[in-house]
């Protein structure tokens, strides 16, 4: 449970740093990042130049959206550490978005499932979530080895 918990909070950090900027003004680290993960996806699934450009577009949406909801559970959540007196109410309210967050991910992710069977192969589609896992780990593992 806990390397459950540390990956998901390095997916989490990772996405944030990916989208916490404008594209523009995006980090050499997110900007790397970004590109990286990208890049094993399309050579982990063999995505042809026309599936890249249909697909990768609707990726990219599908990681905003998600980013977005953490987003906004981090908000809220950091608004009720800020307060000097919250009520109950406040706690309930950003314990639910926190908690929340996996369930509107797998909504997202259900939602953009159905619009990538349409540019993905069945077999692609498995190997998306084996890429993405992939990112991941060599992701962690690099952290590990840093310290």
């Amino acid at each position: 449970m806990k390397r459950l918990v540390s990956i998901f909070f390095t997916v989490l950090i990772i996405t944030t740093a990916m989208w916490g900027q404008s594209n523009t003004g995006r980090s050499k680290f997110a900007t790397d990042m970004y590109q990286a993960k990208h890049e094993m996806i399309i050579e982990e699934l063999g995505l042809t130049q026309t599936q890249q450009k249909q697909f990768m577009p609707l990726y990219e949406q599908m990681e905003r959206e998600i980013y977005q909801v953490n987003r906004n559970a981090r908000a809220l959540a950091a608004e009720v550490e800020k307060k000097k007196n919250p009520t109950d109410r406040d706690y309930e309210a950003a314990a639910s978005a926190l908690s929340n967050t996996r369930v509107q991910e797998g909504d997202i992710e259900a939602k953009y499932f159905e619009k990538f069977s349409k540019i993905l192969s069945k077999k692609q589609l498995f190997l998306l979530k084996q890429a993405e896992r992939k990112f991941t780990q060599q992701m962690i593992s690099k952290k590990r080895n840093k310290k």
